[in-house]
């Protein structure tokens, strides 16, 4: 199982060629560098989705803030699903 976060495209970086790019990406404030060769047509205030530090898709921003919520939601359970 794979689990890919979605985060917004901040800026890109570097820029290599046309193909290896790597950007700075914002997962609701924590930034990260990413690398950006799989989603080539990305650009700045994009949201993609990534993977142990790779973009493996874009999403749009509103299937973006669901995940967050979803995540959010998840963080306010203890590990027996029941609020603290």
């Amino acid at each position: 199982m794979c689990l890919a976060i979605p985060g917004k495209l901040e800026a890109i970086t570097n820029q290599l060629d046309d193909t290896f790019r790597f950007g700075r990406v914002s997962f609701g404030g924590i930034m990260k560098e990413v690398n950006l060769a799989m989603v080539p047509d990305a650009k700045e205030g994009d949201y993609v989705l990534v993977h142990v530090g790779v973009a493996i898709g874009m999403v749009d921003e509103e299937e973006a803030k669901k995940t967050f919520e979803y995540i959010k939601q998840i963080g306010e359970l203890n590990e027996l699903g029941e609020a603290p």
